[in-house]
């Protein structure tokens, strides 16, 4: 008889044992699946409470999008007729641009749709009188002389 209970009470622990293991081995995922859908209700039940299942109600429903207008930047150089110069300049994206050599008056045109365009220009010559100037939309924003031997200047305007 002790010999059967024996085995009974073994048998018991055995299938004890392989219920604790299971659970060992599940309660985690279970826990993070719980986790997640009290989350998704609370955060449901926050999108109805404040209304912002509707942030894009409009969207696609005829709404016309008007283009603003163009920017149109114009660099303009000056100086001595015959004058020669170096010229560095940006333009709309801030790619620098350098030209050798340039006889005067010079001038470039840059048009674009971003909303702001730093603007910025330096000069050297090969006289004794340089200038520049930074026109936006029509209107002189910047403009600059410079005297002396191989005279230099430079013109800026940091958000046209």
């Amino acid at each position: 008889m002790p010999t059967q209970l024996y085995q009974r009470v073994k048998g018991c622990a055995v299938k004890r044992n392989i219920a604790g293991r299971t659970f060992k081995a599940i309660w985690i995922p279970l826990v993070l699946i719980v986790v997640l859908a009290a989350s998704g209700l609370v955060v449901s039940r926050l999108h109805r409470k404040f209304a912002s299942e509707d942030l894009n109600a409009n969207a696609g429903s005829g709404i016309e999008i008007v283009q603003f207008n163009p920017k149109v930047v114009t660099y303009e150089v000056f100086g001595p007729p015959g004058t020669r110069a170096m010229i560095g300049y940006f333009d709309a994206e801030s790619n620098l641009h350098h030209l050798d050599a340039v006889v005067l008056p010079w001038s470039e045109t840059i048009s674009t749709t971003l909303p702001t365009v730093s603007a910025n220009i330096m000069v050297q010559g090969d006289s004794n009188q340089i200038g520049c100037r930074i026109t936006v939309d029509g209107a002189t924003r910047d403009e600059r002389t410079a005297d002396g031997i191989n005279a230099q200047t430079h013109c800026l305007v940091k958000s046209a």
